[in-house]
Formats: structure tokens, C-alpha cells, sequence
């Protein structure tokens, strides 16, 4: 009897213990970054588990409305964190006014500098919260920019920056775009492509309209020679679908755009027209993993992987994901978290 009674404290003890181990967190919050309230999401099956910071692209696409079919099953492995960006979603519309105009607009530019400032705020907030050493810094198109000059601001704070899709420099990175796909659409007698691209000439451009319509074209030709993303991904959560969000995801993706690419006849600079990391991103103090679509145009592997030859630190390797383009599918998801995890638990494999 007495034996009895010593195995069952013994196993409410483990229990016990099995329990406060594996804490979930599953939160949506807005906190005080950079003097505005910007949002968050948080959420891992065990909160002790390792940080990942995903930094979205755009700038404006956010993350944090999916029902993240994308990244779910992460949640056993690592605490996943969204981030609504300065400009983009739920931040966005915490922080405009009832009516925006273009001169709010003008009045209230994007910049990488106050945005890397957001990011590494953000960051020190996690690492206090969530009671970490350090995190993972993942970064995609637009966000691979934002998460470059955070990995390189504050390396003390990060395990690892994780590069998708990654902008090198804008101009170098667009102009390739623009003169790729015009080869293409002419291969493929695309008349209307054709027009449209001859009608544009090569970039830069003075209108961000422009640069829509040279995007969407590449859109296209990635679609083409490539396995899509299922369409499962971008269902979005039941809180997200209204017509409020909706509207401020729309609003902060435009907004955010044009900061991004340049609007002349509003005065608006680009905000990333003076980045150039082959002359300021080659030094690092952390690790650096670059998963690279084969066929992406926008941020072509021609762009980043000299680049990418060109980075010194203290481990780096550059993965070329074959049957994708430019930003997020299936097996990109998988060499994200095979990147991720080995960088946190075990030597990469698998290196270019």
C-alpha cells in the first residue's frame, strides 16, 4: 500500500512538472513600440521553446490574419511571432486618423531607419517576455531588408538571421526584374506584356503606379515556373475577416507601398533607393542562412548570390529551392524550418 501510494505522488509529480514545462501561449495584442501601438501575435504550444520573429514583406502584406495553416505546425518547436509593421494592418489602423489624405501621407513617411529602430524594440521586448537569451530573425522579400539591418544593428539579439527571397539593392534588383521578364513576355509573344513593358521603359520610375504594373507582370512569369503556395494559407483567421481590417490591411499595404518604390508628383523619396548591401550588409556577428527561390525575378539568385559570396560570419549557407519563385510555397516553408531548427539545435546539412 505504502508502495502504491509513493508511485502515484510520483507520477502527479511528474505530471505536474510535465505541465508547467509546456505552457501554451496563444496571444494578440497591441504593445508600445517606437511611440505607437503596434501589433502582435504570439503563439507555441510550450512558451519556453525558441522565438521565431517573422518579418513580413510588402511592406504592407501582413501575416498576422491567416489562420497560419503556413507555419501551425512550427508551434510545436518554436513561439511564433507576427508583427504588423509600422504602416501595415491592424498597426496601421490603431494609428491613422478617420481620414487619410495624401497629405498624411506626405507628412508621415516610412523609413528603414525608424523601422529597424520598431524591429529591435520589438525584439528586446520578446526576449524580456518570453524570457529568452536571444531570437530568430526571419525575413522575406521587403522584410529581408528590414531583417538585414536589424541582424546588423543589434547582433547581441539573435541566434541567426534567416533570409527569403532577399533584396540585395533595389535598383540593381528591379532593373534585373524589368529586362528578365521583358526577355520572357517576348518569348512568348505576350502582346499585351510586351506593350505595357515598352510603354514603361526601364526603371526607376517617378510613379509608384508604375512599379505596380512591372510587378504584376513578374507575378505572372513566377506563377508560370513555379509551384504555387496552397490557397489553405491565406484563409483568414474569423477575427480578421471583417470589413474594418480589411480595409486597413488594404489602406496600410498602399500606403506602405508607396513609401517603399516612390511616389514623385507627392514628393515621396523611396525609402529603400539608398540601400545597398553589397556595401553596407556584408559583415555579420551571427549566423547567415539565405533560402533562395530558382525562379524568383524580383530577387533573383543572379542579384544575391554574389552578394551572398560576398558576406562574412561566423557560419553562413545559401540554399537555391527549386519550383519557386519569389517569397513564400511549399518547399520553401520546409527549408525555412529545417534552416530554423538547425540553427537553434544542430548543424545545417545540405549546403550550396
Amino acid at each position: 500500500m505504502k508502495n502504491e501510494a509513493y508511485t502515484i505522488l510520483l507520477l502527479v509529480l511528474s505530471t505536474t512538472v510535465s505541465i508547467a514545462q509546456n505552457i501554451p501561449i496563444n496571444e494578440s495584442k497591441f504593445i508600445a513600440i517606437g511611440g505607437i501601438e503596434q501589433w502582435i501575435t504570439i503563439q507555441g504550444k510550450d512558451r519556453s521553446k525558441p522565438v521565431v520573429l517573422f518579418i513580413h514583406g510588402g511592406p504592407g502584406s501582413t501575416m498576422s490574419q491567416y489562420d497560419n495553416t503556413m507555419y501551425g505546425e512550427w508551434k510545436n518547436d518554436f513561439v511564433l511571432v507576427n508583427w504588423d509593421q509600422r504602416g501595415a494592418g491592424r498597426t496601421y489602423g490603431q494609428n491613422v486618423p478617420a481620414t487619410v489624405d495624401e497629405a498624411y501621407w506626405i507628412e508621415n513617411p516610412l523609413t528603414v531607419k525608424q523601422m529597424t529602430k520598431d524591429g529591435i524594440e520589438l525584439a528586446q521586448y520578446l526576449i524580456q517576455y518570453l524570457n529568452q537569451e536571444k531570437i530568430i530573425l526571419v525575413g522575406t522579400s521587403w522584410g529581408s531588408i528590414l531583417g538585414t539591418e536589424m541582424a546588423l544593428s543589434n547582433p547581441e539579439l539573435f541566434h541567426a538571421y534567416v533570409g527569403n527571397a532577399q533584396f540585395v539593392n533595389f535598383s540593381e534588383n528591379i532593373n534585373y526584374a524589368y529586362q528578365t521578364v521583358l526577355e520572357m513576355v517576348k518569348k512568348s509573344n505576350d502582346v499585351n506584356a510586351i506593350k505595357i513593358l515598352e510603354s514603361l521603359g526601364k526603371p526607376p520610375y517617378a510613379n509608384a503606379k508604375s512599379y505596380g504594373q512591372l510587378l504584376r507582370i513578374v507575378k505572372k512569369y513566377e506563377r508560370k515556373n513555379s509551384t504555387p503556395a496552397p490557397t489553405t494559407w491565406f484563409k483568414l483567421a474569423l477575427e480578421y475577416d471583417n470589413e474594418k481590417d480589411s480595409k486597413h490591411r488594404h489602406d496600410g499595404d498602399d500606403y506602405s507601398f508607396v513609401h517603399f518604390v516612390g511616389h514623385g508628383k507627392l514628393g515621396i523619396k523611396s525609402m529603400v533607393s539608398d540601400i545597398d548591401f553589397n556595401m553596407t550588409g556584408t559583415q555579420f556577428k551571427i549566423p547567415v542562412y539565405l533560402i533562395q527561390g530558382e525562379n524568383d525575378l524580383l530577387t533573383a539568385k543572379e542579384v544575391n548570390r554574389p552578394y551572398f559570396d560576398k558576406i562574412v560570419a561566423p557560419d553562413k549557407a545559401y540554399f537555391l529551392v527549386s519550383n519557386a519563385g519569389h517569397g513564400h510555397n511549399q518547399f520553401v516553408v520546409e527549408k525555412q524550418y529545417e534552416v530554423v531548427k538547425m540553427s537553434v539545435y544542430g548543424e545545417l546539412a545540405d549546403r550550396n
